[in-house]
């Protein structure tokens, strides 16, 4: 399928990724399904093995192996277990508004500690009154001398839970011009946690609510300049967790057409394989349609980033297309498997929930569809990828830039 576009270096990563992901991770799936309370334990073993940092500059410690190698990372992960691959998403996400706005003094103080594991970052943008409108948030930031005093409350934070440094955005004026963006540590005073609910799928991530109540926090804290709250917003959703999310919704696909082929094989009907019947060799030839399509869409995308072209339309299209194939692919598998499917002891239904967390973070699929609607009118308002173009090209890779779990 989309092999192609992957060095040896990226087949390395991915050999290595999927071994730890079988070995490690999946044995934890039952229990994580069971508990449904956030992984803590396994967070912190995948976070010790540095897969948080293709995307940080290895002079930060990071892999520095850009886009693509992320997208293997979290695709493979979420083949085995898609919270755990949410996690390293949201995690990467985390990243993005250091990697895109922050200063040299905020690289050096937080990548690295990012990159090797000891600290989970998050992006708290939405929130409960307002959804995806980032214009209608309310939380607020006000200047007191060399602090800011945060209060407000955001929702839907990936890593909620198991983050150590929130990126949060908060109005600090009227307009599209009064956002601005602030690092938060998780333990600063005034910042607290909501308690977690439980959801139908995800089961092991985290994705919660923060309090704040006149949270201060150093000026020093504040990403980018006063204003820039907008940006870091939108850049960081369409560059880092678009693509991101259409991982995770790839490894929800590649594991369900596995999953249902093996059904096919092993089950008997009428004295044959089930894969014998036309009706369902139809149904999983359409599968594998969708996923062929959804990973060249996929690896497209993030190829085009790493190279430094003006891709935003491919990141929003890779989104749409790996969202909407992986649910409905899931659906299919559901009818192949029939009463099968609706146990625990297969993954079906599993796959069947997990691929619905991903349709509505970062926009729903009307959402992407007006975007590029927007894009073949000529009505958008500029190109974060083509802005950010130097923040977003990966260093080239040495043939060992793997990550290296602690010993």
């Amino acid at each position: 399928m989309g092999e192609h576009y992957l060095t040896q270096e990226h087949r390395a990563l991915r050999a290595t990724v999927r071994d730890f992901a079988e070995r490690e991770v999946g044995p934890r799936v039952r229990e994580m399904e069971s508990a449904r309370t956030v992984a803590v334990e396994l967070t912190r073993l995948i976070a010790d093995q540095r897969l948080i940092g293709a995307t940080i500059p290895r002079a930060y410690g990071g892999m520095g192996t850009g886009h693509l190698a992320k997208t293997v990372i979290i695709e493979e992960l979420s083949r085995v277990s898609a919270a755990m691959g949410a996690m390293v998403q949201a995690s990467q996400l985390g990243t993005a508004p250091l990697c895109l706005f922050g200063s040299t003094e905020q690289k050096k103080t937080w990548l690295p500690a990012i990159a090797s594991g000891d600290c989970l970052p998050t992006i708290a943008v939405t929130e409960p009154d307002s959804g995806g409108h980032v214009l209608g948030m309310t939380s607020t930031a006000d200047r007191d001398d060399d602090e800011w005093v945060l209060n407000g409350g955001k929702t839907y934070v990936g890593n909620s839970h198991v983050g150590n440094l929130h990126t949060v955005v908060a109005r600090t004026g009227p307009g599209s011009q009064g956002l601005s963006a602030f690092l938060v540590e998780a333990d600063r005073p005034g910042c607290s946690l909501i308690e977690q609910q439980p959801t139908m799928g995800l089961h092991g991530f985290s994705f919660g609510e923060l309090r704040f109540e006149n949270c201060r926090i150093p000026a020093a804290h504040m990403l980018g300049t006063e204003g820039d709250g907008l940006a870091v917003a939108y850049a960081s959703s369409v560059l880092y967790g678009r693509p991101n999310l259409a991982a995770v919704a790839l490894g929800i696909h590649q594991a369900t057409v596995e999953t249902t082929a093996a059904f096919c094989a092993q089950r008997h009907r009428y004295g044959a394989p089930l894969a014998d019947l036309g009706s369902v060799k139809l149904q999983l030839g359409q599968m594998t349609s969708r996923l062929m399509t959804a990973q060249l869409t996929a690896y497209h995308a993030v190829h085009l980033l790493d190279g430094g072209q003006p891709c935003d339309e491919w990141l929003i299209n890779s989104k749409l297309v790996n969202t909407e194939y992986a649910r409905a692919s899931a659906h299919d598998a559901m009818n192949i498997h029939g009463a099968a499917a609706l146990g625990t002891d297969l993954p079906i239904e599993r796959y069947r929930r997990d691929a619905e967390h991903i349709f509505a973070p970062a926009g729903t699929s009307d959402i992407q569809r007006l975007r590029l609607a927007e894009a073949t009118l000529g009505t958008t308002k500029g190109s974060w990828s083509d802005k950010l173009a130097d923040r977003v090209r990966p260093e080239t890779a040495p043939a060992n830039a793997r990550p290296q779990p602690r010993s």
